[in-house]
C-alpha cells in the first residue's frame, strides 16, 4: 500500500498531458492535515488512517475524492480540467506558498483573458505598463511606487531565463517581452520586494516569472482581426506521436504573426513574427531534459511622444499626429535554453540550466525636437548587437526532524553579456548618423551564489537566505576623438568590479487554514549601466534596496480570498528617467523612500461569476531634496484594477474589467502633472471542444487618455525658445477585435 498509519504518498498529474501539477492540495478530510505537491507532483501526507477520506484539488481542475483503503501502491492521481471553485483554495504553511502568488496567479490566469504578452504583465496586482514610442519598444513598468522605466527595478524571466538586459542601449534592465507568445504560457509566479534568495539583479520592486507549457493538450490555430488594420494569427502544433509521449517525450512548435497600423495618423506598420519550439524527454527514471528554441523579429514606425502644446497651438492636428517621422525601430532576439532536472533520491533535487541569446536592437527617437540642434533636430539613434550566455544550478534537500521539515537550497551561476558594438548617436531622418555621443563595446559579467534555509514546524515557517553577487563591468570606448563621448572616458580604467551580499529573512505564521500572517525583510539591488560605472570610476556600482512587508492572507469566506500588506522600500540610489539626448533637467538620483499598502481580493460570487479587486497605494519620496521638491517624477501613487468574469458550462464566458491610474507628479516640485486614466475593457467568448469565437473591446467607453507621460524641455521648429512641459504618447481609443480559434 502507498499509506500506513503514518503517511500517504503519491503523485498528482494532468490526465491529458501527463505533466505533474505543482502546488496541488492533498487534504485529509478527517484530520484536516494537508500537503502541497512539489515540482514533480509528489506529496507526502502524514497521520493518515485507512478509513480517512482524501481530497485532491487544484485551481482550474475538477476535485477528486478517495477513501484510503481503496488506494493502491504508487498512488497516481490524474486530475481533469474543470470549473474553478475557490472553496478548494487552502492557505498553507508550506514553503512553496511563500510568495502568496500561487493562489492569485492560478485564479487570474484561469479567469482573466490574455490577448498579448503585455496583458500577461497586467495580471500582476499593482503592476501597470505604458508604451512610449509605439510598436515593438519594451513597455515602461510601474510597480510599488516605482517608475521602473523598462525593467530597472522589476526582475522579469521566462522559463528561468532573465529577460532584463543589463547596460542595454536604451535603458538599464530592458525587459522586452514581445518575444513571448501568450498562448504558450502555462503558469506564472510573482513576488513584490527583494525577499527571494534566488532572484538577483533588478529585484527591488519585485519579480515576475513566466513558465511556458511543457505539453500541449491539443493543437490550436487562431486568427484575430480588428480596427486599425490589425491582424494576428497563432498556431500551436504537437510534433510527436502518442507512442513517443508514452516514453516521456513531448515536443511542440508555436508561431505568431502580428500586424497593426495603430490609431496614429502616421501609420505604424508594426509587424512582428515569433516562432517557439519546446522539447521534453525523460533520461532514465530520474531526469528530465527540456530544450526551448525561439526567434523573434519586429519592425515599426512611431509617432513618438508629443508635447501638449503641439496640438493646442495647431502644430499637429490631433494627439495622434507626428512631429518627427523618422522615429521607429527594429529588433530581433534568438534564444536557446536548456534545462535538466534530476532527482538524486527521495529528498534531493538537482536543477541545471544553460542558455544563449542573441539580440539586435535599433531605435530612432526624438523627445526634444529642435532644442539642442535647431538646424538638424534632436533625433537620436540607439543601437546594439548583443550576445549573452550563462549557467545556473540549484541543489535542494529536505530533512525531517519529527514534525519539522528543513528545506536547504544551494545555488550558483554566472551570466555574461557582451555588445559589439553599442552606441548612442545624433541622427537625422531615421537613417543618417551625424555624430556619436557614445560608441563602444560592453562586456558585463555576473557571478552569483546563494544559500537558502526554510524551516517548517507546526504553524511556523522561517526562511533565511544569503546571496552573493560579483560583477565585472568592462567598457571599451570607440568613439572618434572629435566626438563628445571621447572626453568622458579619457583616463578612466575600462574595467571595474564589485561584490554585494543580499541577506533575506522571512517569517510566516499560519493561524489555521483561513488566516496566515507574515513578515518579509530583505536586501536587494539594481546594477548601474556599465558606461556609467566606468565614466564615474566605479561610484555606486550596485546601489542597494532595503525593504520590509507586514501582511496577511485571509480566507474570509469559503469563496473569498484576501491578501493585504503594509510595505516600505529604501533605495540607496534612484535611477531617474531622462531624455537620452539633450535634456539638461536630468538630475542624478539620490536616496529614496517608499511606503505603501497593497490589497488584493478574489471572490467567487456564484459557480459561474467571479470578482477580482486590487488596490495599491504608495508614497514615493526623495530623501535628499527639500520638502515640496521631493516628489519622484511619474512614480505611481494609487492604482486599482477590478473586474467581473463569468464562465457558464454551456461555453459562454468573458468579463468586464477596469484599470485606474491616479494622476501623479511629472517633476520634483509637482508643478507639472502626469494625468491619470480610468479605462474599461470587455470580452465575450463562446467556447466549445473544437472551436472558440469571441470579441474583445479595449477602452469600451472611448476615453481620451494619455499613456506614457514624461517631462521634457523641448523646442518645436517654429518656436523662439524651449518650453518645459509634459510630453505624452496618446492612449489607444476604442479598439474592437474578433477572434476564431480551432482546436484539434
Amino acid at each position: 500500500m502507498a499509506f500506513g498509519q503514518e503517511a500517504l504518498s503519491g503523485r498528482v498529474i494532468d490526465k491529458i498531458t501527463r505533466e505533474p501539477l505543482e502546488s496541488a492540495v492533498v487534504r485529509d478530510a478527517s484530520t484536516f492535515q494537508h500537503s502541497l505537491t512539489d515540482k514533480e507532483g509528489r506529496f507526502a501526507l502524514k497521520g493518515v488512517r485507512s478509513s480517512d477520506s482524501i481530497t485532491i484539488s487544484f485551481i482550474g481542475y475538477a476535485t477528486q475524492k478517495s477513501i484510503c483503503d481503496s488506494i493502491t501502491d504508487g498512488w497516481l492521481v490524474e486530475l481533469e480540467k474543470g470549473q474553478i471553485d475557490l472553496k478548494e483554495v487552502v492557505i498553507s504553511s508550506h514553503s512553496n506558498n511563500l510568495t502568496t502568488s500561487r493562489i492569485l496567479s492560478s485564479i487570474d490566469l484561469n479567469m482573466q483573458p490574455v490577448k498579448s504578452a503585455q496583458d500577461l504583465l497586467r495580471l500582476i496586482p499593482g503592476l501597470f505598463i505604458a508604451q512610449q514610442v509605439g510598436g515593438g519598444k519594451a513597455e515602461q513598468i510601474f510597480l510599488r511606487g516605482f517608475d521602473a522605466d523598462h525593467g530597472t527595478d522589476v526582475n522579469v524571466s521566462v522559463d528561468g531565463l532573465q529577460v532584463n538586459l543589463p547596460s542595454q542601449a536604451h535603458g538599464q534592465g530592458w525587459a522586452d517581452l514581445h518575444f513571448l507568445i501568450p498562448e504558450t504560457v502555462g503558469n506564472y509566479d510573482f513576488g513584490k520586494g527583494p525577499y527571494y534568495t534566488n532572484k538577483g539583479d533588478f529585484t527591488t520592486a519585485g519579480f515576475v516569472g513566466y513558465n511556458t507549457i511543457s505539453v500541449l493538450d491539443r493543437n490550436l490555430f487562431k486568427i484575430e482581426g480588428g480596427e486599425f488594420n490589425s491582424a494576428r494569427a497563432v498556431a500551436m502544433i504537437n510534433l510527436l506521436s502518442d507512442k513517443a509521449k508514452e516514453k516521456g517525450q513531448n515536443a511542440y512548435i508555436a508561431a505568431e504573426g502580428l500586424y497593426t497600423d495603430g490609431p496614429f495618423d502616421y501609420q505604424q506598420h508594426f509587424n512582428r513574427f515569433n516562432i517557439f519550439g519546446k522539447f521534453n524527454t525523460r533520461i532514465g527514471d530520474d531526469s528530465k531534459l527540456t530544450l526551448t528554441l525561439s526567434n523573434f523579429d519586429s519592425k515599426w514606425r512611431a509617432s513618438g511622444e508629443i508635447p501638449y502644446r503641439a496640438v493646442g497651438e495647431g502644430y499637429i492636428k490631433d494627439r495622434f499626429g507626428v512631429i518627427d517621422s523618422g522615429q521607429g525601430g527594429n529588433t530581433s532576439k534568438t534564444i536557446a535554453n536548456l534545462r535538466l532536472t534530476t532527482s538524486l533520491g527521495p529528498d534531493f533535487t538537482l536543477e541545471n540550466q544553460a542558455f544563449f541569446l542573441h539580440t539586435y536592437f535599433n531605435l530612432f527617437t526624438n523627445f526634444t525636437f529642435y532644442y539642442v540642434d535647431p538646424v538638424n533636430g534632436d533625433e537620436f539613434n540607439q543601437h546594439e548587437v548583443r550576445d549573452a550566455y550563462g549557467y545556473s544550478g540549484k541543489l535542494s534537500h529536505q530533512n525531517y526532524f519529527g514534525n519539522a521539515t528543513l528545506t536547504s537550497t544551494a545555488g550558483a551561476g554566472f551570466r555574461v553579456d557582451a555588445t559589439h558594438p553599442s552606441w548612442l548617436a545624433h541622427s537625422r531622418g531615421g537613417d543618417t548618423i551625424l555624430n556619436y555621443l557614445q560608441l563602444g563595446n560592453i562586456k558585463e559579467s555576473n557571478f552569483s551564489g546563494y544559500l537558502d534555509e526554510t524551516l517548517e514546524t507546526g504553524k511556523w515557517l522561517f526562511n533565511v537566505g544569503l546571496r552573493l553577487d560579483y560583477f565585472n563591468f568592462y567598457y571599451l570606448n570607440r568613439a572618434p576623438a572629435a566626438d563628445s563621448a571621447a572626453s568622458i572616458y579619457d583616463g578612466a580604467s575600462p574595467s571595474r568590479s564589485k561584490a554585494v551580499f543580499s541577506p533575506k529573512i522571512n517569517i510566516q505564521y499560519t493561524v489555521n487554514d483561513k488566516i496566515q500572517l507574515y513578515v518579509k525583510t530583505g536586501k536587494g539591488f539594481h546594477s548601474n549601466d556599465a558606461r556609467v560605472v566606468i565614466a564615474n570610476q566605479g561610484y555606486q556600482i550596485l546601489p542597494a534596496a532595503y525593504s520590509a512587508d507586514l501582511g496577511i492572507n485571509w480566507k474570509a469566506a469559503p469563496r473569498l480570498f484576501i491578501n493585504t500588506a503594509l510595505w516600505t522600500i529604501y533605495l540607496q540610489q534612484e535611477f531617474t528617467y531622462g531624455s537620452d539626448y539633450g535634456d539638461e533637467n536630468v538630475t542624478p538620483g539620490g536616496r529614496t523612500l517608499r511606503k505603501g499598502v497593497d490589497f488584493s481580493g478574489r471572490y467567487q460570487v456564484t459557480d459561474w461569476l467571479f470578482g477580482n479587486l486590487n488596490l495599491n497605494f504608495a508614497i514615493p519620496r526623495a530623501l535628499d531634496a527639500p520638502k515640496g521638491q521631493d516628489y519622484l517624477p511619474t512614480a505611481p501613487t494609487f492604482t486599482s484594477t477590478a473586474g467581473l468574469s463569468f464562465r457558464f458550462k454551456n461555453g459562454f464566458n468573458g468579463g468586464i474589467s477596469y484599470r485606474y491610474l491616479h494622476k501623479r507628479p511629472a517633476n520634483a516640485d509637482y508643478s507639472l502633472t502626469a494625468l491619470g486614466y480610468f479605462l474599461t475593457d470587455l470580452t465575450a467568448n463562446y467556447t466549445q471542444k473544437k472551436y472558440e469565437i469571441g470579441i474583445s473591446v479595449e477602452n469600451l467607453f472611448n476615453q481620451k487618455w494619455y499613456e506614457s507621460q514624461v517631462e521634457y524641455v523641448s523646442r518645436l521648429k517654429y518656436e523662439m525658445a524651449p518650453v518645459d512641459e509634459v510630453s505624452y504618447t496618446a492612449g489607444v481609443p476604442l479598439f474592437a477585435r474578433l477572434k476564431l480559434s480551432v482546436f484539434f
